[in-house]
Order: structure tokens, then C-alpha cells, then sequence
């Protein structure tokens, strides 16, 4: 059966949405219906990979009311916007798109005047000036009290944290963004809620009819025999602070499967009430104006025995599900899948098969991440060339959101086969990755922090500052300053991975402070609730004493927030970076310079990168080869000297975008 005639089978009887849709305007009656027309096939096709037909047929009658609901109390401005969405349906995949992400409280405010979404206002002048359409605010929505896993425990979906600010202050903030092109990013965790989120606290101790109803929205047991099952082919999270996939909760008087901590218990998406709820927390956060909502742990959706549980087929179909209501209710809405999973199963949240161009908009690029740095800490670009060239094409409607730092720890993400075929033993390199940025290998100039490590596995993940990866903390602290070698080579390295994340295409995301080579918080630890979890380390509040000297070229944030800025503004400039268009990672020649290549329409763009401390040359056969021999560099606006032997050398950290004439 084709596509079409899917559609035409699963298209509902908008009779039964009649008293919703009938305040409105014929035309805007008739939008919706064309809507539906066009994307409830995929709703259907959704629902029935994961339920029987008859609770398939009943919760889609229940998502097209909560769609209709949606769209008939939209506002204005944001039913423009989905029009708008609409007819530029690439609008995020162009290269004037930058993104940033920060934690409103530590964006905003300071450790003696806590942040709020009214303080985020006052940063937006740093933000137009590196030029930011996109903006991820953290976990706001109402956490547990105490620890909440940084806000991923969420206590309640339509609330916001009282010490930032309330729901109107939300949409109000989101209308000034949206009014100056930056369109607001929030998080919504699909896997899990706080045991203290209403649904958790009737499943253990509201009515009996309470109990038993949401009791089903989540994984309980009564003994441990299915739970140590379970735990056979499972890895764990947290194996430090909260080992094991399973917590006893003496109030349910069951097991409930607690993935991450015992305090965020999982839901049963297998259960139709927990996908119509989310639908229905999806609606109100576009209502409020939220343009982009990322997936929370998205892979960890479907549980099936005998597998880790995670990246599931069911996973992709739920996924499917939200993004066809969304692009009946709210189009101008984005959904970005938050999948942290091995290359191999990356792609599929961007989209393969029945599902190409059917899943999420965005996706993560965990392994150009992880390689990018892999190549700093190797001065080697091998293992990154057979790994990123090892990725499948994703759907030409979708983007890459590209990044060197986020809020999380590194894990290192090398396949065994990828480190094999580069000549290299997959645990040995990662272990090695672990020491570098840890600064346990001899010669590493890095000040991260081993974060989780599992005894079991070997596996060490690494917290810190993007600054103290790269040895500009390190450097900074022995006294230097701007122009000796050591924090030149460091900053130089900074400089490299925002290169490569901003010329890669896609959505190139900046960490707050990053642009300033801000260096972590020292005092991370002594934060309530924060000293069991060293990823504070690279969540320090804004520093107002770097902010200040962005402008100033003598001083290192000066320095950096110009080359970024720079970036960012020559990236906007370059119709070669849209998204549409892959990039293709060539076979170096040089173990030391990555060369990638974007072909475009309008010329190719070929970019060349040195990852070593040491001058290296790119052979001037290969530049008139790929008909680069008199290319411009992007960066500096000029034709790259050549030295005596004819060859374009590479200063060390240095990069080149070099554009073809495409006429």
C-alpha cells in the first residue's frame, strides 16, 4: 500500500473536532483540514506500530481533539509564524542559524543576585551581536526539590521554576525573542518524570481508581525476577551514584524501573495515556511560543528485554507521532531528538527508511563532537575520517545540530570497528581520551575531571569547561596571558573546534561562555546538591568581568569572542553551509589535516585543518585538483600564500574555508 493510500484510509472524520474548529474562520477551518489531510498519515502509521488497531483508532480521535484544541486557541502571531514556517519550511537549516545554550539562572544572574527570565533580557545584547537565532534555556519547567538530575527530574511540565519566573513571564520572553529573529529552545524529558510529578504521586497514593489508572503509566514490578532480567543486557548511567536500572519504592510496594537516578521514574510509553499526556504538554509549550523543544533522552523510550533499551523501533514511530501533530497544530514548531547513541544508530533519529523525513528535525551530531576532540588530543585526523565518513546521508529536510561543549560529560563514542579500521584498539583509544582530557597523559595540558567511572567497562566520562580542555585554564593559571605561546596554542584550539562545528552545516550551537573562554566553576562542589555531580564544573555563571572585555583585542576573551564572532559572521555569509548540503570528509593524505569537502550549486567549499601544535602543508595538486588553487579563504579574504615549494602550509591550530568560484 503506498503512502498516499495510507493517508487517504487513516484520514479522520473532522466532524468529531466540529465544536472546536467551528469558532473559526472558514478559511482557517480549511487550513486545518488540508493539515490533517497532509500529516495524519503519519499519525495513523505511528500509532499502529506501536498499539492494537482499536487503542490505535481511539487515541488518534483523542491527539486530533487535543490538535484541534491546539490550533483553535493558537495566537495570532504564532499561527503567522506557522505560515510563515511553512512556505520557508528551511528556515533552520540556513547559515545565518546559530545557536546558544545556557541555564537562564547562571546566563542572567550571579552568585550574590540569581538569574531570572527578566535578567535573560538584559544578555540579549551579547547574543545579537554574535549574531544568535536560537537560544536553549535549560530545564526551567518545575523540578523536584533538591537534586533533579540539573532539572531533568521535572515535577511539573506546565509550571516554571518559581525563582526564574512564572508561565506568563515564559511567553512573554518568548515573544521579545521571537521579535528579534531568536526563536526560544526548551527542554521536555519524555522518559521520565520526578517521583514528586503528579502522576508518580497518584500511582503510589491517590485513589484507588487513581492508583490503578496510573499505575499503567509506569515499569512496576512486584519481585526482581523480570527486573534482573532486564539488568543482564543493560548499561548503567550513573554507576557511581545510582547503580543499576531499578528502584524499590515501599509506598508503591514495587520495583520501578529509575534509568537515571531512583528519583526520575520512567514512564510506560507502551501505555496510550502517556503519549496523548505528552502530546497534550508538547501543545501548551508551543502555545507559549517555544519554536524548539528537544527530546530528553529520547533513545531510552521503548524498554524490550534482552536489548539495552535503548534506540528501539518503537521509538522512531512515537517520534513520528509528535512531529505530525505538531505539524497539524503548530508547524512552525521543531523537534530535536536528544539521542547521546553510538554512530551507528545516530541517523535514525534524523530519519531512515518509512521514516525518512517523518522523525525529528534535529539531532545531535554526538560523533563529530567526539571526534573533533579525538583529533585535538591526537593530533591525528585518521580515526575522525573513517569514522564521520562511516555516517549514512540523513534526509536533505533535516540538520545536524553541531556543538563542542553542552551541558553534559563527554562520553567517548568510538565504535570498535571505526578505531579498528583506523588502526587503533577502541578501548585503548578511549581510555587514552580519558587520561588526555583528565591531564594524566604525559604532556596533556587538559584540567577535566573523570566523571561516572564504571568499574565494570573501564569507561571514564570527562567533565569540564570547553577552556580547560583545550589548556587555556591551565595556561592562564601558570600567569599567561595573551600572546605567549601556551595561550595562543590554546586559544588556537578553541578557535579550531568552533571552526569545524560552524562549517560543517546545520545548527552550529555555542555553550554559554565558550565565546569568551570562560573557564568552570572552581568552587562547583560547594553548591547544595552539587557535590556529588562534577558536571557543574562546566556550568559556572557568566562571568561579568569577562563579559566586559569582550571588546578589548588585548585580552584572551577579547580574542576569542572575535575569532567566534568572526565565525559566526562569515558562516552567515556562505549559501555552501546550508544544511541541505552534506559534508564530505576526505581522505587526508596528512594524518594532521582533516579536509572536508562541501559541494554546492554555487562552488565548493573545501576546508582544511590542522590539528597539530606544528606548521604542516597541504599539496598544491590537491587544491587545483579540487579546483582550489586560487580560492579565497572565507576567513581572511584572501588568496592563502603559498611557500617556495608551491604548497599552501597550515599554521598550527589552523584553518582555511576555501570557496570555489562557482560561475
Amino acid at each position: 500500500m503506498t503512502s498516499t493510500s495510507r493517508r487517504r484510509r487513516a484520514r479522520p472524520d473532522l466532524d468529531a473536532v466540529g465544536d472546536v474548529l467551528a469558532p473559526l474562520s472558514p478559511d482557517r477551518r480549511e487550513l486545518f483540514a488540508l493539515r490533517v489531510e497532509r500529516w495524519w498519515g503519519d499519525v495513523h502509521d505511528g500509532l499502529m506500530a506501536v498499539h492494537a488497531p482499536e487503542d490505535a483508532e481511539a487515541l488518534g480521535r483523542r491527539l486530533l481533539r487535543s490538535a484541534a484544541t491546539a490550533y483553535a486557541e493558537r495566537d495570532p502571531e504564532l499561527h503567522r509564524l506557522d505560515l510563515a514556517r511553512t512556505l520557508a519550511p528551511d528556515w533552520f537549516q540556513r547559515p545565518e542559524v546559530l545557536g546558544y545554550a545556557a541555564y537562564a539562572d547562571r546566563f542572567s544572574g550571579t552568585a550574590s543576585s540569581p538569574g531570572t527570565l527578566d535578567g535573560v533580557r538584559e544578555r540579549l545584547p551579547l547574543l545579537e551581536e554574535l549574531g544568535v537565532t536560537y537560544l536553549h534555556l535549560m530545564p526551567l519547567l518545575l523540578p523536584r526539590e533538591g537534586d533533579s538530575d540539573g532539572g531533568y527530574a521535572v515535577a511539573d511540565y506546565r509550571r516554571v521554576r518559581p525563582d526564574l519566573g512564572t508561565t506568563d513571564d515564559l511567553r512573554a520572553l518568548a515573544r521579545d525573542l521571537r521579535s528579534r529573529g531568536i526563536s526560544l529552545v526548551l527542554d521536555l524529558v519524555l522518559n521520565h518524570v520526578a517521583r514528586e510529578h503528579p502522576w508518580a504521586v497518584a500511582a503510589r497514593s491517590g485513589t484507588a481508581d487513581e492508583r490503578a489508572h496510573h499505575r499503567r503509566y509506569f515499569h512496576l514490578f512486584d519481585d526482581r525476577a523480570l527486573p534482573d532480567a532486564y539488568e543482564r543486557s543493560l548499561p548503567e548511567v550513573f554507576p557511581d551514584t545510582a547503580p543499576g536500572s531499578f528502584t524499590w519504592d515501599s509506598e508503591l510496594g514495587a520495583w520501578v524501573w529509575t534509568t537515571f537516578n531512583t528519583f526520575q521514574w520512567d514512564l510506560d510509553w507502551s501505555c496510550p495515556d502517556v503519549l496523548a499526556e505528552m502530546v497534550d504538554v508538547v501543545l501548551h509549550l508551543a502555545g507559549l511560543g517555544v519554536e524548539v523543544l528537544r527530546l530528553d533522552a529520547v533513545a531510552f523510550l521503548w524498554k524490550r528485554l534482552g536489548t539495552s533499551c535503548q534506540n528501539q523501533p518503537e521509538v522512531h514511530a512515537l517520534t513520528q507521532v509528535l512531529r505530525a501533530v505538531t505539524r497539524v497544530a503548530c508547524p512552525g514548531v521543531l523537534l530535536k531528538a536528544e539521542a547521546i547513541v553510538a554512530p551507528t544508530d545516530l541517523v535514525h533519529y534524523l530519519g531512515t527508511g518509512r521514516h525518512v523525513g517523518r522523525v525529528s528535525d534535529l539531532a545531535y551530531h554526538n560523533t563529530l563532537m567526539v571526534q573533533v576532540w579525538s583529533m585535538l588530543a591526537a593530533g591525528d585526523v585518521r580515526l575522525a575520517t573513517t569514522a564521520l565518513q562511516a555516517l549514512p546521508p540523513v534526509p536533505p529536510s533535516t540538520a545536524w545540530i553541531t556543538y563542542v561543549r553542552c551541558h553534559d560529560d563527554i562520553g567517548w563514542a568510538v565504535g570498535d570497528d571505526d578505531a579498528a579500521a583506523a588502526g587503533l584498539d577502541g578501548h585503548a583509544h578511549r581510555s587514552f581520551l580519558s587520561d588526555w582530557y583528565s591531564g594524566a597523559f604525559p604532556g596533556s595540558t587538559a584540567t577535566g575531571l573523570v566523571f561516572q567511572e564504571n568499574p565494570a567497562t573501564g569507561d571514564r566520562r570527562i567533565s569540564g569547561s570547553s577552556s580547560a580542555l583545550v589548556g587555556l585554564e591551565a595556561a592562564l593559571a601558570r600567569g599567561g596571558r595573551s600572546g605567549d605561546e601556551d595561550v595562543d596554542l590554546a586559544v588556537g584550539r578553541l578557535l579550531l573546534a568552533h571552526a569545524l562545528v560552524l562549517v560543517w552545516g546545520g545548527v552550529p550551537v555555542l555553550w554559554m561562555g565558550d565565546e569568551l573562554g570562560h573557564p568552570g566553576d572552581a568552587g562547583w562542589a560547594g553548591e547544595p546538591g552539587h557535590e556529588d555531580d562534577n558536571r557543574w564544573v562546566h556550568r559556572p555563571r557568566l562571568s561579568e568581568e569577562l563579559l566586559a572585555q569582550r571588546h578589548d583585542p588585548s585580552t584572551v576573551a577579547g580574542t576569542v569572542f572575535a575569532g567566534i564572532r568572526h565565525l559566526a559572521r562569515t558562516r552567515a555569509s556562505l549559501p555552501h553551509l546550508h544544511a541541505s548540503v552534506a559534508s564530505q570528509v576526505l581522505d587526508p593524505g596528512d594524518p594532521g589535516v582533516l579536509v572536508v569537502l562541501r559541494a554546492h550549486p554555487e562552488g565548493d567549499l573545501l576546508v582544511l585543518a590542522n590539528v597539530t601544535s606544528g606548521w604542516r602543508p597541504f599539496p598544491a595538486e590537491r587544491l587545483a585538483h579540487h579546483g582550489v588553487a586560487d580560492a579565497v579563504d572565507a576567513l581572511s579574504g584572501r588568496v592563502p600564500e603559498r611557500g617556495g615549494d608551491g604548497q599552501l602550509w597550515l599554521p598550527p591550530y589552523g584553518v582555511v574555508w576555501l570557496v570555489a568560484d562557482g560561475r
